[in-house]
């Protein structure tokens, strides 16, 4: 944990109610991406988490992870409507969905970067695998593995697709 003396109290706070909710309603994955984004938030100068209250922030962080990795899709094998996503927060899905979008303008959450993508999800998310070779946009997935290892190198790819195995 790398968060600053004075945020500690606030992380242990968030963090709680995060690891809690994510052993009820989701899983590890999603409980290591939404401690990741709090530590971040934690870390900005000054950090957003001073004010507010901490459920309400615990429901942003895991409104904005959750929409980033597609929570309210059906398809989906955790999913779950807005609302009863935030209903054990106490927070209204409005509410959320507002500190969601502060939260993902200020830790640039998108579908593009694998930072914020559940390593699961990660091989089939076909943004992550976008890359701009020449000016000509290739999938990184479908090129030689020397071409893969230098994407890889320059950290535009999460890994290198012909070392890993599909699970």
């Amino acid at each position: 944990m790398n968060v600053p003396k004075e945020m500690r109290e606030t992380y242990e706070v968030i963090s709680k109610l995060l690891i809690k909710y994510s052993e009820e309603y989701l899983n590890k994955e999603y409980e290591e991406l939404c401690l990741h984004a709090l530590e971040k938030l934690c870390r900005k100068r000054p950090s957003p988490l001073k004010s507010g209250r901490s459920n309400t922030w615990a429901a942003g962080i895991v409104y904005a992870i959750g929409s980033n990795n597609f929570i309210f899709d059906k398809s989906q094998p955790i999913h779950m409507t807005a609302k009863e996503l935030v209903t054990p927060f106490g927070v209204a899905a409005s509410t959320a969905s507002s500190k969601a979008a502060q939260i993902k303008k200020l830790l640039k959450i998108d579908y593009s970067r694998a930072e914020w993508c559940l390593p699961s999800k990660a091989s089939g998310n076909p943004m992550l695998w976008m890359v701009s070779i020449n000016g000509l946009v290739f999938d990184a997935r479908m090129l030689p593995v020397e071409m893969q290892e230098i994407c890889y190198e320059k950290g535009l790819i999460p890994f290198v697709p012909a070392y890993k195995k599909e699970s």
